[in-house]
């Protein structure tokens, strides 16, 4: 979700006179909170999931399925029967970049015990059954990463057409002005985002080549003035919106630590998980988006393997390291500071660095990376957090906690057995260029680290030794290509697998019964979805679509395909059908 200031959205124009100030006062702002916190220790183990959904229509008189722009109303009505009157409601809803998204967290976050697992999956039912009660008639709640039909005509309800000659804010083919979410932050993010390019953001995917599918596969715009013809790539779908991005749904979770260097040691070790899960007239040029991987690591076990060029602000760097800011911390900060503020507010310019953070934070929170580390806000009671950003989120909520716990429970492991995942930052990068392929669960392979028992071994030392670096060898003997199958399941003389170290930690907890059946279900279906017993989403979504009976081998989704995708979606989510090709059979333990 982001920074949500209120206030006049300044112009690119405006935005852009004002960067420098935004800049110095956000690294200010940034080393106010560092010094304040920076011996900050033993802070108790909390987390928290946040699940992105989409609001939809299913029109059964014209067998179509719409997206349903009013997010705003919902989340008005929830918060007010939620949170206004109760502060210790147990759920909370947020604003999403869309007008049909709302995004839901726990109420409060979870704790440290083995139980707090148990509560998950009936904390996200809860929150759908809550959101749910307030939608109109044929109107549900929908968990999917992207909608099939986005961006074609009359995708939403109310239809809007888009406005690509006209003044707006995105001035998209395909994507209506009207589907961003009325809050400024969003619209102003779209439209600087364009102003600052100078021309419309440019996204190209694969089309899904089938039987019938025209080869080469070229659109056509009749309302393009050039732009997209240049942009489009044949064999590709184009489009040239935020929307595509920001208005698809995920899943996140973060987590506080207990102190600054175990949450560096924690961002450095699960980013490698990151792939597993799934500029011209500037003052930089910038080989990665603000959408990507990390760039660099963060802990002292780190630092030999960033091994891709980082660009940063030398003269941030400086400062920051003549502040005390250790040189892992600093270039990471200074590489932040690269990027442009995107959405400035008039009344948020002139700010007090001692006890606001709104500057930093319009640089830290508009660079949407696999990872995010997450200093306390100024004067608070939280922590030093990092969120894990990457995953898809589920159809069921029953999928969705029991990805969040792998992940949290992986977290747990992490630090009880002092484990090193940590490979070249490089071959992060080689794994998410293979995670984004087609059907990469089976037939990817992925560098990984073959011991991860023996390495840093950290004592949570950062700012100190980060100086003095390793002795073991870098080499490439450290890792290998291994499948997911591998990788989560072991393999016997190539690696452990990650699902039986886990199992292995909770043979060594106390643990009460219900929570541990809860814990080996949710681990069942990583199990499975890892080794290809049970399908993805996206493989499952596709073999739909194969099958059915409209189809005609085109690569185009048709309304009634979608239409009876969704209605199917709608009634395994609400468990009135059985998937057990996308979950089995799970015991349902959740209250």
């Amino acid at each position: 979700m982001g920074l949500l200031s209120q206030g006049s959205p300044l112009t690119w124009e405006e935005t852009r006179k004002c960067a420098d100030h935004i800049r110095k006062h956000g690294i200010i702002q940034f080393l106010n909170i560092y010094h304040k916190v920076k011996e900050r220790q033993k802070d108790v183990l909390k987390w928290g999931d946040e699940v992105e959904y989409m609001l939809v229509e299913l029109d059964d008189k014209d067998k179509k399925v719409r997206l349903v722009l009013n997010g705003n109303a919902v989340l008005e009505t929830l918060q007010e029967q939620g949170e206004n009157i109760n502060p210790n409601h147990p759920t909370l809803w947020r604003p999403e970049y869309s007008k049909y998204m709302i995004e839901g967290t726990p109420g409060q976050p979870y704790g440290g015990t083995m139980s707090e697992f148990n509560t998950v999956e009936g904390n996200m039912r809860k929150r759908r059954l809550e959101a749910s009660s307030v939608l109109s008639q044929n109107q549900t709640l929908c968990t999917i990463t992207s909608f099939p039909r986005l961006g074609c005509p009359g995708f939403t309800k109310p239809e809007y057409r888009p406005t690509p000659v006209e003044k707006g804010v995105s001035k998209s083919l395909f994507f209506p002005d009207e589907a961003i979410n009325g809050h400024p932050r969003f619209s102003t993010l779209t439209r600087n985002i364009r102003h600052r390019r100078g021309e419309k953001v440019v996204i190209n995917v694969p089309i899904f080549k089938d039987q019938r599918t025209p080869a080469p596969f070229v659109e056509e715009f009749p309302e393009d003035d050039g732009e997209a013809a240049r942009a489009a790539l044949p064999d590709h779908i184009y489009m040239d919106c935020m929307g595509f991005g920001m208005g698809n749904c995920c899943l996140q979770v973060t987590f506080q630590a207990c102190s600054i260097d175990e949450a560096r040691y924690l961002y450095d070790q699960l980013a490698t998980f990151c792939p597993i899960v799934p500029l011209k007239n500037n003052k930089y040029r910038i080989f990665k988006s603000r959408y990507d991987s990390i760039d660099s690591y963060l802990s002292c076990c780190g630092e030999k393997y960033n091994d891709i060029n980082l660009i940063i602000d030398e003269e941030i760097n400086k400062q920051l390291l003549d502040a005390g800011i250790d040189n892992l911390l600093a270039q990471h900060i200074a590489h932040l500071f690269i990027r442009d503020p995107l959405s400035v507010f008039e009344e948020k310019i002139h700010l007090d660095d001692e006890n606001e953070s709104d500057h930093f934070e319009n640089l830290q929170s508009t660079n949407w990376q696999s990872m995010r580390f997450k200093p306390p806000p100024p004067n608070s009671d939280i922590g030093w957090r990092v969120e894990f950003r990457p995953m898809e989120v589920q159809l069921t909520d029953f999928e969705n906690a029991a990805y969040v716990v792998f992940v949290v429970l992986l977290t747990r492991v992490i630090l009880s057995y002092k484990l090193d995942f940590l490979i070249p930052l490089s071959k992060v990068d080689e794994n998410m260029k293979v995670a984004q392929k087609r059907n990469a669960v089976l037939d990817g392979m992925f560098y990984f680290r073959k011991d991860i028992f023996k390495g840093c071994n950290p004592v949570f030392d950062g700012a100190a030794s980060a100086q003095n670096g390793l002795e073991t060898d870098c080499g490439n003997e450290e890792y290998m290509l291994m499948s997911i199958d591998t990788i989560i399941n072991g393999k016997e003389g190539v690696f452990q697998g990650l699902i039986p170290i886990l199992n292995c930690y909770l043979e060594n907890m106390e643990v009460d019964v219900d929570t541990r059946c809860t814990i080996l279900n949710y681990l069942k279906l990583i199990k499975k979805r890892a080794s290809g017993e049970m399908m993805t989403m996206a493989k499952w979504m596709r073999e739909f679509v194969a099958k059915h009976p409209e189809y005609k081998q085109d690569s185009v989704i048709t309304d009634k395909i979608n239409y009876d995708l969704f209605e199917k979606c709608d009634r395994i989510a609400k468990g009135e059908e059985q998937c057990p090709e996308l979950f089995g059979h799970p015991v349902n333990r959740v209250k």
